[in-house]
Formats: structure tokens, sequence, C-alpha cells
């Protein structure tokens, strides 16, 4: 009966936008300056609407009938409950491809998501979202230049590369070589993009109601209102620029120690717009490419602790952070100046690209955050609810915050053991993770629908850069989360120094000198881990 009342509705909404989106298209036509663009837009957006809404419709009966009159827990229901989650996985991949643009974005937040679904669409979306975006056509590139910057490429450029570095979801880039010699990476948005947007997101918020709609449980609407607020920020290249100017600024003014290993791309602003944006160009080593990191002189391990402390600050110090840190976003090169560790390994510097998506956190938020994770690392419950619960997770769904959070079952959260968090990501800890996933759905849907936003692009922060440190160690580690434990004590120190009294100030002492303790014996815990490790292997 859901089958068919979803069938019906879908039908319906194909039906209804194809012709409100036909209705509107003679007036948009008309009345644009381009008018052959609004009517490439115009007959896009309805066949778009239809390929959704049959996409849809097919993946809730393949489910439907494929389960009907298997018994609940049964192995072959588990099996070919699998089946049907890699052809739904599949199906949505080719969808995204299909539509491109912010279709792919949604697809590697799915990607990202495996504490809500299922791993097959998990391992789906991130083995092709990142390495398969479509490629805007040369003519198409010339297009942008000609309405930005009034000339060609050839013409702007002493030298361009007509074939792109990469592609990604909103832009791809080009090689170049400015007239005055220097090389440069120009990113290009691809071509109408930025028309299509406002439509696609209205369009998968559509499909997103309906779906709610014929099954209740099924709630992502808090992922269709991200998208709404990070996609126009992302689609102006001029509000990316100024953030990687301020990335830097933050790490220079709060982060000093850091700020020779953390570098961005300087921006060539006389040949950038909101939609053409011109970089120096950058060497370096994809993050997740351990082969390169290591021919190039570098420790994997040290790149994963550089990683792990930018990104502690940027979260629990400065409160503007790059949300989106995946491996094609972070290139690792040999810090310019040479220098070298105690073992004469090269130091590395990490490049940080791609900077549309920065949230900024306000003080209160900041603070909460890094009280619950020093919570987390230390085992501290009392600590753990309570900021837990100023962050928006409500007393009845702080456990399962918890777990989000840390990839670890609440027993493991709380083990006083040093390594209590640490994740060995074996088989068994993958079919524990799947199998709180689907136990929980409906407390995690509920959960991610009431958290504010920003909660939820730190979430795919700590999801990104999780999978980042799982690529260079083969595992998370010990260090990351002794890192996190001195940044965010920090920070909350800091904190209380700003509301500094004379009375506070033993109290304070005695914090620090409890903290050093405290991060000396994870320290000899790490190290006492590493021989066992080291002998027994």
């Amino acid at each position: 009966m859901a089958t068919r009342s979803l069938w019906r509705s879908v039908a319906k909404l194909a039906l209804y936008g194809t012709a409100l989106s036909g209705g509107a298209a003679a007036a948009a036509i008309s009345t644009s300056e381009n008018p052959a663009t609004s009517l490439k837009i115009c007959t896009t957006v309805p066949l778009r609407l239809v390929r959704d809404s049959f996409t849809a419709a097919a993946i809730a009966f393949d489910y439907e009938y494929s389960l009907l009159g298997l018994a609940e827990g049964s192995a072959e229901r588990a099996e070919v409950k699998r089946e049907c989650h890699r052809r739904g996985a599949e199906r949505l991949r080719e969808l995204c491809f299909r539509n491109g643009g912010i279709y792919i974005k949604l697809g590697q937040h799915i990607g990202q998501l495996e504490y809500l679904v299922p791993e097959e669409y998990v391992q789906t979306m991130r083995a092709s979202m990142l390495n398969r975006c479509p490629v805007s056509s040369y003519e198409q590139v010339c297009e942008v230049f000609k309405k930005e910057l009034g000339g060609m490429p050839d013409e702007i450029f002493a030298e361009f590369e007509p074939v792109p570095l990469a592609s990604a979801s909103l832009a791809q880039v080009h090689a170049a070589r400015t007239h005055g010699g220097e090389k440069v990476a120009v990113k290009v948005q691809h071509s109408h993009i930025a028309d299509t947007a406002d439509v696609d997101c209205a369009t998968v918020e559509l499909i997103v109601n309906t779906l709610h709609w014929v099954f209740p449980s099924f709630d992502y609407r808090w992922l269709v209102d991200e998208m709404r607020e990070s996609v126009p920020k992302e689609l102006d290249f001029i509000v990316e620029a100024k953030n990687s100017v301020k990335c830097l600024e933050n790490f220079r003014r709060l982060s000093p120690q850091l700020a020779e290993c953390v570098y961005a791309p300087s921006v060539f602003w006389n040949l950038s717009t909101s939609k053409l944006l011109t970089m120096e160009f950058m060497d370096g080593a994809e993050i997740s490419d351990v082969k390169k990191i290591q021919r190039l002189g570098i420790q994997p391990s040290e790149v994963a602790k550089l990683v792990s402390q930018a990104f502690s600050e940027m979260i629990f110090k400065h409160g503007f952070v790059h949300c989106d840190p995946h491996a094609a976003n972070l290139l690792v090169r040999p810090m310019p100046s040479g220098r070298r560790n105690f073992f004469g390994m090269k130091k590395p510097q990490l490049v940080l690209l791609d900077h549309g998506l920065y949230k900024e956190l306000d003080y209160s938020t900041r603070i909460n955050y890094a009280a619950l994770w020093r919570g987390l690392v230390f085992a501290d419950v009392r600590a753990i609810k309570e900021n837990s619960v100023k962050l928006g997770a409500g007393e009845d769904l702080y456990v399962l915050f918890a777990g989000i959070l840390t990839m670890r079952p609440w027993k493991k959260v709380i083990d006083p053991a040093a390594d209590h968090l640490v994740i060995q990501g074996n088989d068994s800890e993958r079919s524990e993770l799947q199998m709180y996933a689907s136990q929980y759905f409906l407390e995690i849907s509920e959960l991610l629908r009431r958290l504010p936003r920003v909660i939820l692009l730190l979430l795919k922060t700590n999801d990104c850069l999780r999978a980042v440190n799982n690529s260079l160690m083969q595992g998370s580690s010990l260090q990351t989360y002794f890192i996190t434990a001195r940044a965010s004590s920090e920070a909350i120190i800091e904190a209380k120094i700003r509301k500094w009294s004379f009375l506070s100030a033993l109290s304070i002492w005695l914090e620090e000198i409890l903290l050093e303790v405290r991060l000396l014996s994870m320290e000899v815990a790490m190290w006492l881990l590493h021989l066992r490790k080291a002998l027994s292997g």
C-alpha cells in the first residue's frame, strides 16, 4: 500500500512540477537577457524533476517488493536487504552524475554519513563522487571567461591548458601562466550552475518532503536546509578567496606555532571574480597518497599529527572552520624552509584548498564543543551530558550524540582506558557500527534534525578528518585524541582566563597542572602502546 501511494505521489509530483515549470518557462524566456540560457534551464528542470521522482520511486519499490514476505531478522532478509542497498546506491549515484551540480555535493555528503546510511551507500558515494565529477567543455570555459573577464583564456593568460587538472561538483581547475610568468591554477565555475542551483535545491526539497510524507521515518529535511545555506556561499569565489586569507591570518594571529606549517594558495585578485578564481599553483601530494608522501621524504604520521593540530586549532580556538576537508582538498609538501625533524625526515606543510565552505562558531558554541570533546577524551560522563545538552542534543539523545562524534559505542566512550576512543577499523567494528546505524535510525534522524546546522557541518568535518587520518595511519590513533585533548582544554582555560579574578587564579593554575598530568599520562600510554605494537610486530 505504501509503495502504491509513493508511485501515485511521485507521478503527481513529476506531472505538477513539469506543468508549473513549463508555465513559468515562457515568462522567464521573454524577460531574460539571455533567452537561450533561460530556455535551456526551463527545459532541463522538468526533466530533472521527473528523473528525481522516478529514481526515488524505483528505490522505494525495490525495497518493498524485494523484502515482501521475508521474516524480520532472518539471514535471508539481511542478505536481500544488502542487495537492495547496493542497487539503491547505484541508482542514486547515476542520478547524481546525470543531474550534476549540487547533486554531486549531495552524493559527497551522503558518503560521509556512515553513522546513518547503509555501508553500501557510503562506499558507493565515496568511491565515485570525488573522482568522477562532470567536466565542462572548453567552449563553456571560454563562455565563463568572456562574461567574467571580457576576453578568451589565451588572451587573459600567456598560457592556458584547455584540459582541466581536476573537476569538482561546482567547478574545475586549469593550469595557466600569467603574462608576468607566474604559474597559476584557475578555478572556473561550471557553466550555468548558478542559474540551476536554486531550482535543484527546490526539486531535491520536493522529493525529500514527499518521501517524508509517505515514509515519516525518512526525514532528511535537515540536509536540504544545510544545502540551501551553504551552496550560495560556495558559488561565490570571492567569498572563497576571502576565507582563505582569513584562515591564514587566524593561524598567524592565534596559532603562531603552526603558522609556517599551514598554507593556502595566494589569490590573484585582478584575475578573479565570483565565478572565476586565479590562485598560486601548488605542487604536492594528495593527503591520502601515502606512497607519494613517503617519496617526498615525509612521514605519514607527521602529516596526521599536523592535520589534527591544524583543525583542532581552527575548531577550538579560531572558531572559523574549513568544513570540507576531504582528501582532494588537502595537499602535503615539504616545508619550503627545508626544516627536518629529529630523525632527518622533512617537516610537512599542509596546503588547504577549496575554501568555499567555512563555518563561524559563536563563542558559546566553540567553548561548549571544546568542553564536550575534552569530556569525551577523558571519559567524563558529566561533562559529556552537560555539553551535549547545551549543544542541542537533549538529555534523551546525548549518548547517541557522543557515539556519532566518536564512532564508538557508549561502553567504549566512558571506558577510562587511554585508548578507549581509538578505532581499529576492522570488519567487526564496521559491522557493529552498521548494526547501530540500523537499530537507531529513527533516533539518529531525530538527533540530526534537532542539532543546529553549525553542529551538522562540524559532524561532516569530523567525518572527513577521520577518513583522512585512517588513510594516513591505517586506522585512528591515540595521538589524534591527545592533540584534541590539549587544544580543547587550552581553549577552555583561555575562556576562564578571560573572566579572570584573583579568587579564580588559583583554580585555573591547578586546572593547568592537572591538564599537564593527564596529558603526560596519555603520552606515556601512547608510548607504551607503540612499544607493545612494535614488539608484537
